[in-house]
């Protein structure tokens, strides 16, 4: 998966349409629209940079939320643009739409090293369904695209692959971006032979979600830890008490295939010994997504693998967590997606965040720590400890699908390295 980069070829002057993934929280409290969380963008600043650097005249692409393929103001990418100008100390052109002769009149002004975001391309339904018609026009803008947008990289749309096909079509260059190549670095390279004791830690809600890098990473792996609320699903196929714990029935037979498979390779596979424990009240039925509202009233310590009937696994306890840190600060590769607890709520943090403490200090030894996106990253962060680890994903969804070995669309429209200079590297 070796791929160009903005280092590998010439861009100085060209119209460069770059795929970012500013999809950050907003308040809309104020007057204005704030960006709450900068870190996204912060992420792309190397490649504007260079970009910069280059003398490239640089058109951003990016989307906000699920604005369901029409205009919604709170949705609008304005405030992006000038906490962008904040960061890059100086102006971003910010255009009210994507498409159309006031984009074109914008990008014909554009100068060398000159910036300018586009407005969300979730406003126009062509986006999400890959419409042809919506690429070519997107693709028109620019002579060359970089994708650094490693957390949409696992969606076929139309700024993240349909665009790329189209500049590729005309002759242009399609290459990553330096965040895009350091998630490549250390979520494909550095684990295709990882220095042994290999750790994986696998926490969150569903067995279902983590099937694939279970399985993949099972063939490299010298111990899997596991937390969160899957956890309750592999007990349930041991025949362990699970009160009302959250568990994917239909799940029981493939968690004791994937407890099997590890058993024959010599793999230890860990589970919480004794819990944090509440008794759950639904507040409100699941909505459009899924979700219920439930409170949790009367947390307790409970010793032991079972969970009281009445009783919800919301965290690992006491003696989990000091056998997942000694495993931790031994082993010399990390790889941890998914936190052990309910770990919104502080009353049930204390799982995650002792985890992310231990990897935290596993790496100050030397351990090469990779966090998935998602909530670990947003565990690692609130705890205060996201400098303190080796890498940290942006891409929940597109990391998840790296670790499990499957091919993300736009990475593999990427053009890649000539087979001497990959042979060489």
């Amino acid at each position: 998966m070796d791929k160009l980069t903005v280092n590998d070829i010439d861009l100085k002057g060209k119209r460069i349409l770059v795929r970012v993934d500013y999809n950050v929280p907003l308040d809309h409290g104020g007057s204005e629209s704030k960006v709450v969380d900068d870190a996204r963008i912060k992420a792309t600043l190397p490649t504007l940079d260079r970009l910069m650097d280059q003398g490239a005249r640089i058109i951003l692409s990016a989307h906000l939320g699920r604005p369901g393929g029409r205009p919604n103001p709170k949705l609008s990418l304005r405030p992006v643009a000038a906490k962008l100008a904040d960061l890059l100390a100086r102006p971003v052109a910010f255009v009210d739409d994507c498409l159309g002769e006031k984009v074109e009149k914008t990008v014909e002004l554009l100068q060398p090293g000159d910036v300018m975001l586009l407005e969300n391309v979730r406003f126009y339904p062509g986006e999400e369904t890959n419409d042809a018609d919506f690429a070519a026009r997107l693709g028109a803008l620019a002579e060359d695209w970089v994708n650094d947008a490693f957390g949409a990289a696992h969606r076929a749309h139309a700024s993240t692959r349909g665009v790329a096909e189209v500049i590729s079509r005309k002759g242009g260059r399609c290459v990553a971006g330096l965040l895009v190549e350091r998630e490549l670095n250390f979520l494909v390279k550095k684990l295709e032979k990882p220095e042994s004791p290999f750790l994986v830690i696998l926490g969150g809600a569903k067995v279902s979600d983590k099937i694939g890098v279970i399985d993949r990473l099972l063939d490299k792996a010298d111990v899997l830890l596991i937390g969160g609320a899957m956890a309750y699903t592999f007990k349930l196929a041991l025949g362990l008490g699970v009160g009302k714990s959250l568990v994917e029935s239909d799940r029981v037979k493939t968690a004791r295939q994937i407890m099997e498979k590890a058993q024959q390779r010599g793999i230890r596979f860990l589970l919480p010994s004794d819990h944090t424990v509440a008794a759950p009240t639904l507040v409100a039925p699941p909505d459009g997504k899924g979700k219920s509202v439930i409170k949790f009233d009367n947390p307790r310590y409970n010793r032991g693998a079972d969970i009281p009937d009445d009783y919800e696994g919301v965290d690992i306890g006491l003696e989990t967590v000091a056998c997942y840190t000694k495993e931790i600060e031994s082993a010399r590769t990390v790889v941890w997606n998914g936190p052990m607890g309910i770990f919104e709520d502080a009353r049930f943090a204390g799982g995650t965040v002792a985890v992310a403490e231990a990897v935290a200090r596993a790496t100050a030894q030397g351990t090469l720590s990779i966090v998935g996106g998602g909530d670990s990253v947003r565990a690692l962060n609130e705890a205060g400890l996201g400098e303190q680890v080796s890498f940290m994903s942006t891409g929940g969804g597109a990391s998840l699908e790296l670790l499990e070995g499957k091919t993300l669309p736009g990475i593999e429209i990427l053009d890649s390295l000539p087979a001497q200079a990959e042979a060489a590297g």
